[in-house]
């Protein structure tokens, strides 16, 4: 396979697929419509776990602090009315489980990440807010994404106001949290980057971008998902070959699942993965 290839047989996929792929801190190898904007799905929920480690380091939150786990948020759209998540299109019922108690940040970002729970994701971001994460994407050289809003927050989505990434932005956070685990950097202190990256590394959801490797490589990963909309974003640690980061933005018909359920989609952004894989030590 080449990249031109890859490129071709992506010509004919309906929509629009972007990917980033390359190295850390070194130029991509391949990218594809690398700067188009994608509605987000999940993925903005890596930059939610930054903001939230960030926020600690400051001192301004406590990790392991109990929190109240309500289902009750301020909407974006200044004035509207406060809105609620729905369980049914949540992933993860052990969240759900403490409504009306308390939990963590810690606990409930885990949670927002491993299991890709909606209401964590809600109230983590209840506790950062959306200037820290605007700040999260400016640090890690992001330049067209943005997280606007929380989830299900229909009345700012009915405002125009929207989450949206690039493949290219994707993979400058990954990055960034991946070299500052190494080294100081932008987003937070080594130890709070390997910290996050441990996070990503238990993802359960593997049906895309994980589904393309071999079984046992860790990929510290988020994937996203609506309908019409299928994302993967990582960075692989190969045994053999340095670490490299690959993003897949797909909006597309074949993302025909609502939930994480395998579709041709995924289908799709594992064979770009695989791709890669088998080029990894060319890259």
């Amino acid at each position: 396979m080449t990249w031109d290839d890859l490129d071709a047989h992506l010509d004919r996929v309906p929509g629009t697929v972007s990917a980033y792929v390359g190295r850390l801190d070194a130029p991509p190898t391949w990218t594809r419509h690398a700067d188009a904007g994608h509605y987000a799905a999940s993925t903005m929920k890596v930059a939610v776990l930054a903001a939230l480690h960030r926020a600690a380091e400051a001192g301004t939150l406590d990790l392991d602090a109990p929190v109240p786990v309500v289902n009750d948020f301020d909407s974006a759209q200044p004035g509207a009315p406060r809105f609620a998540n729905a369980q049914p299109y949540d992933n993860d019922d052990a969240v759900w489980d403490r409504v009306g108690g308390t939990a963590s940040l810690r606990w409930l970002a885990d949670r927002m990440i491993v299991r890709s729970s909606n209401l964590a994701t809600n109230l983590v971001l209840g506790h950062v807010g959306l200037p820290a994460v605007a700040e999260i994407w400016a640090l890690a050289g992001a330049r067209n994404s943005v997280t606007g809003r929380g989830i299900e927050d229909f009345a700012a989505r009915e405002a125009g106001i929207t989450n949206t990434v690039t493949a290219a932005d994707l993979a400058a956070l990954l990055g960034a949290l991946a070299t500052g685990a190494e080294t100081p950097g932008p987003l937070a202190s080594p130890a709070a980057c390997t910290t996050m990256l441990d996070v990503l590394l238990a993802q359960e959801h593997r049906e895309d971008l994980a589904a393309g490797l071999p079984a046992g490589t860790r990929i510290a990963h988020k994937n996203g998902w609506v309908r019409g909309v299928r994302h993967g974003a990582g960075v692989v640690l190969p045994d053999d070959a340095p670490p490299y980061l690959i993003a897949v933005c797909t909006t597309t018909d074949l993302a025909d699942s609502e939930d994480q359920v395998e579709d041709d989609a995924c289908l799709l952004i594992a064979h770009i993965s695989a791709q890669v894989w088998a080029a990894r030590h060319q890259l």
